[in-house]
């Protein structure tokens, strides 16, 4: 399949979200039987037909990158980072504090270089704002999260809000949160196509992008 032009995305999240596990069911549309920790970072790749169904029809490599989530490979993650073409963020349904984290993930894509002194990354809502990288939030477990779907939920909607980005859960080992058509398989595809638009179209104009986010929306966030 030489000549196909390609993207790459960062799957970003804590150790143990599942990212290894959504990345496996995008790509082979099932799930991983096996799933084991990701060390410095995996890369799987799914063929995307960008603008599916109309004349603007084309074949991409949309390249996923799982960046492994332990804390003590921080600073060798920084290899993997550049370029980036989008962002998915992932976060365990049944661990807030995963949630809460992906504000830091953000930080150490965005800002490499502005560590703080606990040899952290600070996120600061008002430099994000000019970021123009596409963004999705994923939620994973959806299966565990039953009991307390209505409150994650909600925390996950106001954060994604936040991010500018779109966001949907959904259960690793189970097909049908993917399946053709689904509301999380659309999203996924004009996550992915708006990702080919920035890296492919924006410039020349031909395709639609967003504009930057409204730093306005941002003048009253905070880290919890």
């Amino acid at each position: 399949m030489a000549g196909i032009d390609k993207v790459k995305i960062l799957v970003l999240g804590d150790s143990g979200v599942g990212k290894t596990s959504l990345v496996h069911l995008v790509c082979h549309n099932e799930p991983t039987t096996n799933p084991s920790w990701t060390i410095g970072c995996s890369v799987d790749v799914k063929l995307h037909e960008y603008k599916a169904g109309t004349a603007s029809e084309k074949t991409f490599f949309v390249e996923l990158w799982d960046i492994g989530g332990c804390t003590g490979h921080q600073n060798s993650r920084q290899i993997f980072y550049n370029p980036v073409n989008g962002i998915i963020l992932v976060h365990d349904l049944t661990n807030r504090k995963s949630q809460q984290n992906l504000r830091t993930w953000l930080a150490e894509v965005l800002r490499k270089d502005n560590k703080t002194a606990n040899n952290g990354y600070d996120y600061d809502p008002e430099e994000f704002a000019g970021n123009q990288i596409p963004l999705l939030v994923i939620g994973t477990k959806a299966d565990q999260a039953e009991t307390i779907r209505d409150k994650s939920k909600s925390r996950t909607s106001s954060m994604a809000e936040e991010f500018g980005a779109d966001q949907f859960d959904l259960d690793c080992q189970n097909v049908k949160y993917l399946s053709p058509g689904s509301t999380n398989a659309v999203k996924l595809a004009r996550f992915f196509d708006k990702v080919i638009e920035r890296r492919y179209y924006s410039r020349e104009g031909q395709g639609h992008y967003s504009p930057p986010l409204d730093r306005r929306r941002f003048k009253n966030s905070h880290v919890d």
